[in-house]
């Protein structure tokens, strides 16, 4: 398999580091992110210019018809730079519901302002106590003569105290653990009964409570029932996870680079205490956890677009373990091998460590995805090498 860039990959690479970089924690001291009361709307705005937003969209749709290499290439970029914009929430996982699940009118009304930065959609998926489990809905739709009626609590809704669309799984048959009855549905923010409670998450990114009191739809709010839902909420799933475990690679390589620079500067005995072995060894010992992370990163890249669900989701589930595995030890140390200035605000350290938690539990943490892995029997391709 050939792991080069293409000659346009590597222009978008440059271009949307140079972005991410200007935009991101690091280029500017006063911790801009945590301290706003929404996210930065200009940001968002020149990702939009630049053509990022559409990325993944087909051309029909008014998008770029990007893969899921070129994604990488942006959430990676987003990490290394602690760029914490709604990219993989919104653009990735509630737009791929609407590549995959919604309807050709229901595109061509919703994409291109989406594509333009004019519009955020969100995803409520997650209720509470459900965990990560995406089948554990509760929250009702009733059909009540020419309109869904929709009762239900939404939390952990990524973008959602700002966007103005908002894609809701509802329960329209079954009960709460089943896989069938499942309904997606489009609810504008501002409707009747719709509630909302915002909150900043510990990393400085934005999100929101939704409560769904009697909240009435149209007809055509539905999206697309000729697919079950659950399988396009698990297909949306599986590409925020490859978009997820890149952006931690970049986050990684970031926390990396700040240690190993503060390792060589920080003087102890009158000198450096990067040449004290035990502290080479535990550099030597992130570096082979982050390559180890980058290469399942490359794997859940190449395998989200596998025709295949049970091999595609075997792929995302192995790639979150060892990703959450790397990510967790590279924050530990970083933060360590930094002593008490590690867990500060001031620290760089500090805010990748907050964003590195966060990231982390996105859509299932490493101790999840591991039990689904083992249910599942683990990846097709060691079980094959076992026969």
């Amino acid at each position: 398999m050939d792991f080069d860039l293409s000659e346009e990959q590597t222009l978008l690479k440059a271009n949307v580091e140079r972005l991410a970089e200007s935009l991101g924690r690091f280029a500017n001291t006063t911790s801009r992110y945590p301290s706003r009361t929404t996210s930065d709307r200009e940001a968002w705005s020149r990702f939009a210019e630049l053509g990022l937003l559409a990325l993944p969209f087909s051309p029909e749709d008014g998008g770029l018809g990007g893969t899921s290499i070129e994604t990488m290439l942006v959430a990676e970029a987003l990490g290394r730079h602690l760029c914490p914009l709604p990219y993989v929430a919104s653009i990735v996982l509630a737009g791929s519901l609407l590549r995959f699940g919604a309807t050709a009118e229901q595109r061509r009304s919703l994409v291109p302002n989406i594509i333009d930065g004019t519009d955020i959609i969100a995803f409520a998926f997650q209720e509470p106590g459900a965990r990560y489990d995406l089948a554990d809905v509760q929250a009702t739709a009733k059909w009540s003569g020419s309109q869904w009626e929709l009762v239900g609590h939404k939390c952990g809704v990524v973008a959602g105290d700002e966007a103005r669309w908002i894609i809701v799984s509802a329960r329209v048959a079954g009960s709460r653990f089943d896989q069938d009855g499942i309904g997606l549905f489009l609810v504008e923010a501002g409707i009747p009964g719709l509630s909302r409670r915002s909150y900043v998450a510990q990393d400085g990114t934005r999100g929101a409570e939704i409560i769904l009191s009697n909240v009435c739809v149209a007809a055509d709010a539905k999206l697309d029932a000729s697919t079950k839902s659950i399988s396009v909420i698990e297909r949306a799933a599986d590409c925020a996870q490859a978009a997820n475990v890149a952006e931690c690679v970049g986050l990684m390589e970031s926390m990396l680079n700040i240690t190993v620079l503060y390792l060589k500067t920080r003087k102890q005995f009158g000198k450096a205490i990067a040449e004290f072995q035990a502290l080479q060894h535990r550099a030597a010992d992130m570096l082979v956890a982050l390559e180890q992370a980058r290469s399942m990163a490359l794997y859940a890249a190449a395998m989200v677009e596998h025709e295949k669900a049970e091999e595609r989701r075997r792929a995302l589930a192995a790639a979150k373990i060892q990703v959450g595995e790397s990510l967790r030890f590279i924050a530990f140390n970083a933060v360590q091998l930094h002593g008490g200035i590690g867990v500060t605000e001031e620290c760089a350290i500090g805010p990748l460590f907050k964003r590195a938690t966060v990231l982390g539990m996105y859509l299932g943490d490493a101790e999840h995805h591991l039990a689904r892995l083992t249910e599942a029997g683990g990846l097709a391709e060691l079980r094959t090498a076992e026969k």
